[in-house]
C-alpha cells in the first residue's frame, strides 16, 4: 500500500496530474473571463514549455544519463519557452492596463 501512495506522490505523477487543473484554468480564461488576447496566448505558450520540456528531459535522462537541470544547453533551451510565455503574459496584461487607463 505504501508503494502505491509513494508512486502517486512521485514528482512525475504530480507533474502529470497538475496539467488537469491548468487545462481547466485555460478553459475558464478562454470561455468565462475577458482575458487579454496576448496574455491568453502567453498562458497557452506555457503548454508549449511543458510539451518541449518532457521530451527534452527524457532525452537527457535516457541518452545522456543526466537530469535535464544538469545539461545547461538543453535546460536553457527548454526554459526559453517558459520565459517567452511569461513575457507574453506580462505584455498582454500591461497592454490591457494601459488601454483601461485611457
Amino acid at each position: 500500500m505504501s508503494s502505491i501512495i509513494a508512486s502517486l506522490f512521485a514528482k512525475e505523477s504530480l507533474f502529470a496530474l497538475s496539467l488537469f487543473p491548468y487545462l481547466g484554468f485555460l478553459w475558464l480564461m478562454t470561455k468565462k473571463v475577458k482575458t487579454p488576447k496576448i496574455a491568453l496566448i502567453g498562458f497557452y505558450l506555457t503548454l508549449v514549455f511543458v510539451a518541449v520540456t518532457i521530451p527534452v528531459g527524457a532525452y537527457a535522462q535516457i541518452t545522456l544519463h543526466k537530469s535535464l537541470a544538469d545539461v545547461d544547453l538543453l535546460h536553457g533551451g527548454a526554459e526559453f519557452f517558459l520565459t517567452l510565455s511569461n513575457i507574453t503574459i506580462a505584455i498582454g496584461f500591461s497592454q490591457a492596463l494601459r488601454s483601461a487607463n485611457n
